[in-house]
């Protein structure tokens, strides 16, 4: 199984990337991943973290000596996007000699070359980023966009609708995910202009796909009610980023709680495998990557801030998505919603819209999955 990695970009360095990378070889034997970025650089790495020789056989270096800085204007990548880390990654994945990439660079743009690079599934008006979020008892809830389109239509809410459904189905075999758009009630009246559009569209058509449930609350998204919530990436990414902020701080707070007195110590310490197994289900380290959904190929986003572990676990999210064949059954899927008329990406004037302006202006240097 062949990954490519843009070794550079994050907050740490690629001392987090190539952490994160060695770890996920322990979880997998059959990972052979491809590290971008300077060589000189990443060898030192690599000695200094002592990796052994059987491991070093698995991993190929690749010289990148530019990188691909938080403060780029995607545009300005995409100018002059040569030698960069970020750039050799989606080049590698676009020929085929690797069968996804991941990367915790500018998420601007990472999207605006990836779909450049890489193409979008026919029929697709935009590509949108996905994660999965913990539901109340242990399920996990698909929320999109969660930054790729700011300005989205109606018409982008229902495709989103259906590209998450897709997603649902093919990594977590829901037969009929349940549908919702997140909107701020559940009256007919709630909400913008274009999130009422997209429900009544929804309402409208009888989907072999996925049942749409209507209206869901931000309070919903973890309870479980859905397996897909759909909103423009404004929102999305403002939701997913008070989720993680809320999870950290009730971790922080349990932890100082318990270890406030030699009482609550005890406790602790006879609860330990419970408190252990409630810090991993809510732990948003576990949950880092984010899938940039609606390409040709495979391309996970992980935390810009992300640690080794974290970027781990953007490894591992990269790994289910090749076993399942995501982009492929994305299209394949698409193609026979779409014979049906069930789908429509055209805008006002018959054109598919690219929505390039929105995707060239995003820069969430931080953003999950």
């Amino acid at each position: 199984m062949r990954i490519a990695i843009d070794a550079m970009g994050g907050d740490f360095g690629p001392r987090a990337t190539v952490g994160g990378m060695l770890l996920a070889l322990q979880r997998h034997p059959v990972l052979e991943p491809t590290l971008f970025g300077p060589r000189a650089e990443l060898q030192g790495l690599l000695n200094q973290l002592g990796t052994s020789r059987a491991v070093r056989e698995r991993i190929a270096l690749r010289d990148a000596p530019r990188v691909v800085t938080q403060a780029m204007a995607p545009m300005d990548v995409l100018d002059n996007p040569g030698e960069t880390s970020l750039y050799g990654m989606l080049q590698t994945v676009a020929r085929g000699e690797a069968q996804a990439g991941v990367s915790c660079g500018n998420t601007g743009a990472l999207m605006a070359l990836a779909r450049r690079e890489l193409g979008s599934v026919p029929g697709i008006s935009r590509p949108a980023i996905s994660t999965a979020v913990p539901t109340r008892h242990g399920g996990r809830c698909y929320l999109l966009d969660l930054g790729a389109s700011v300005e989205v239509h109606a018409r982008h809410l229902v495709d989103f609708a259906y590209m998450g459904a897709l997603m649902c189905r093919a990594v977590d075999d829901v037969a009929r995910p349940r549908v919702a758009l997140l909107n701020i009630g559940v009256e007919a009246g709630k909400g913008a202009a274009r999130v009422r559009e997209a429900d009544a569209e929804l309402r409208r058509r009888d989907s072999d796909t996925f049942d749409y449930i209507g209206y869901l609350e931000g309070d919903g998204i973890f309870s479980g009610a859905a397996d897909v919530v759909v909103c423009d990436g404004f929102v999305g990414n403002a939701v997913l980023k008070a989720s993680e902020g809320v999870a950290q701080m009730l971790l922080k707070r349990l932890q100082e709680i318990f270890e406030s007195h030699w009482s609550t110590r005890m406790v602790s310490a006879l609860a330990r495998p419970a408190l252990m197994r409630f810090k991993a289900q809510l732990d948003p380290v576990r949950h880092n990557g984010a899938s940039l959904l609606g390409l040709n190929r495979i391309v996970v986003k992980s935390h810009g801030n992300a640690s080794d572990r974290a970027f781990a676990f953007a490894i591992d999210r990269a790994v289910r998505e090749i076993a399942v064949g995501l982009p492929e059954h994305l299209r394949g899927a698409w193609s026979a919603v779409a014979a049906t008329s069930a789908i429509s990406s055209v805008d006002d004037v018959g054109r598919v819209d690219s929505g390039s302006r929105d995707t060239t202006g995003t820069d969430d240097s931080s953003l999950q999955g």
